[in-house]
């Protein structure tokens, strides 16, 4: 079977790392991603939920902004719970393998360290999105 996804979108909120109890840095971003317009031609949105582990949330804390453009891929998720009233809920996320910055950081901050970092990340894992 095959799970992948690959998302373009931009990030709704500023990423905040957490580490779990085992050690493992984990962030969740949300991205903004446009549907094509439909017949009317009016653009529709998805917020996708996303969550990077590791290596991956450490970069993605230390080098995104709210706004920036990214592509990601990954694998789509199911998590179900239950609600304190005993209700079960279910929801859907990716779970990312790669991220790549689509644009510049915003002025006055240094552009050369992220692409030195996405370099490093293309080197180390065949999966990440190459130019």
């Amino acid at each position: 079977m095959l799970n992948r996804v690959i998302l373009i979108g931009r990030l709704t909120r500023q990423p905040e790392l957490r580490i779990t109890p085992g050690g493992t840095s984990v962030t969740t971003i949300t991205l903004a991603v446009d549907r094509r317009p439909n017949q009317s031609g009016q653009k529709e949105t998805d917020f996708i939920d996303v969550v990077l582990f590791g290596r991956l949330a450490e970069v993605t804390c230390q080098y995104m902004d709210k706004g920036r453009l990214v592509a990601v891929e990954g694998r789509l998720q199911s998590r179900t719970w239950e609600t304190k009233d005993g209700q079960k809920r279910k929801s859907w996320e990716v779970i990312a393998d790669s991220i790549q910055f689509l644009d510049s950081r915003p002025r006055g901050q240094d552009e050369s360290e992220v692409f030195e970092e996405d370099r490093e990340e293309q080197e180390e894992d065949d999966s990440v999105f190459t130019e």
